[in-house]
């Protein structure tokens, strides 16, 4: 029997929440749906008797991606609808081909925050009627009617031994190139046609310099738990290590989207997380810290004229002082978050959603200007990565095929357990999300 929807996702932390969403209220409207994570393996089903009739992607940029997020995993399908998970972009992203979603990429349907993205995307090629404002998903979260979705404060510190009579301090991270090696970051720049090295540069000094800020601010303030929440793309690192055995108030913690943090704590930093948007739209504020001034051309437009903590002085003083006036502006921050008060965005998407189910396709993205490419080796890969996962066979066990092979492989195998969502646990999120939007 086909599918109606298939919701492809990359990040657990920053999708799982918003797609699970988007699942009870299309069950709720009687459609079938299924999740699938971008680096598990390839099931044949979706290519055929569960062939998807909407296929829902995290991002969609040119015809790399599209063979790759459409055509390896389900076929040809014409409609294709981009959650375009990257909308906030910095002024050298926002004039790159790569995120104006160029190729017969444009021809896929592009869900807008706001106007911003949508007037961008229209002026580098996007067919306007490509370009849908729906609002951003995640800021919902923020509405009452999904607040027993959160934990509390007394149930997050007896997970992770935190003191809930301390003032909690999340720092969200930023430094998503930080720790990548030379070849990720050439990678990178491959696929972007970007130069990611200087971002990765001014990315190490400002992780250092901000470290040994926090550890002077510990030694200063020991009624502070500081919860070091690393971007989706950041790995471990030895300096996170380092403050942790220094300090027992230091606290790197992965677990549960920012949502959760902002909710519960007292304090909330960052260096240019694009959840400055969900720290102001949840009634909070917080210091934007930076050791060094930053490029525009690295900067998220939203932080245009900031107002940063570029010294320990600064960051102590909004600790001693959290009421200082909000560090960007905000006119222009909700120039890029389209709200109707009374209608959700994941209302909104659905609609979006359920009208390309229903209608013919706007657009066909595997038309001229796409040559499709099954990519074999990394089907088979795939199969053997979900394996060794399942095995529980160490890549280093094979180390005499070459360090470098074992390397890369250990890296995807650490990214899809880090992805990987077991299906009941899924069902019981859909089941809190359906529970929240019946009580409406």
């Amino acid at each position: 029997m086909a599918l109606d929807f298939l919701i492809l996702y990359e990040h657990i932390v920053r999708e799982l929440d918003c797609d699970a969403l988007l699942m009870a209220e299309l069950r709720r409207r009687g459609y079938s749906v299924e999740l699938f994570q971008l680096m598990d393996r390839k099931k044949i089903k979706y290519f055929f008797w569960k062939k998807p009739k909407v296929i829902v992607t995290s991002a969609m940029y040119d015809n790399e991606t599209l063979n790759s997020f459409v055509y390896n995993n389900v076929g040809k399908v014409d409609r294709v609808v981009n959650l375009h998970w990257e909308e906030v972009l910095s002024r050298e992203q926002e004039e790159s081909n790569f995120y104006n979603l160029n190729e017969n990429a444009a021809k896929c349907v592009h869900v807008c925050w706001g106007k911003a993205a949508k007037d961008r995307i229209v002026k580098n090629g996007v067919p306007e009627k490509n370009a849908v404002i729906t609002g951003a998903i995640h800021l919902d979260f923020f509405l009452p009617q999904f607040a027993s979705l959160f934990k509390t404060k007394e149930q997050l510190a007896d997970e992770f031994g935190l003191d809930k009579n301390k003032k909690w301090f999340c720092y969200i991270s930023s430094f998503s190139c930080a720790q990548m090696d030379d070849k990720e970051i050439a990678e990178l720049n491959d696929m972007t046609n970007l130069d990611f090295t200087g971002f990765k540069a001014v990315g190490n000094r400002s992780m250092r310099v901000t470290l040994d800020w926090f550890d002077r601010l510990l030694d200063e303030h020991p009624e502070i738990e500081l919860i070091y929440r690393p971007h989706p793309s950041e790995w471990d690192s030895p300096p996170l290590a380092e403050m942790r055995q220094k300090h027992s108030n230091f606290h790197v913690i992965t677990n549960y989207t920012v949502k959760q943090w902002i909710k519960v704590c007292d304090l909330l930093g960052t260096w240019l997380s694009t959840s400055i948007a969900e720290i102001y739209y949840a009634g909070k504020n917080c210091v934007v810290i930076r050791p060094e001034r930053l490029y525009d051309d690295y900067d998220p437009v939203t932080y245009e004229g900031c107002n940063a903590a570029d010294s320990y002085e600064k960051l102590n003083e909004y600790v001693t002082s959290p009421s200082m006036e909000f560090p960007i502006d905000v006119p222009l921050l909700k120039s890029h978050y389209d709200v109707i008060d009374g209608y959700p965005s994941y209302m909104r998407i659905c609609d979006l959603l359920e009208e390309v189910y229903k209608n013919p396709p706007r657009d066909h993205p595997f038309s001229e200007g796409y040559k499709p490419h099954f990519n074999l080796i990394k089907f088979i890969a795939l199969w053997v990565f979900s394996v060794m996962r399942s095995l529980h066979i160490n890549p280093h066990w094979f180390d005499f095929l070459g360090m470098k092979l074992t390397d890369t492989v250990e890296r995807m195998i650490n990214y899809h357990t880090k992805a990987h969502v077991d299906p009941e646990d899924l069902e019981k999120l859909i089941d809190q999300m359906r529970s929240c939007i019946e009580e409406k």
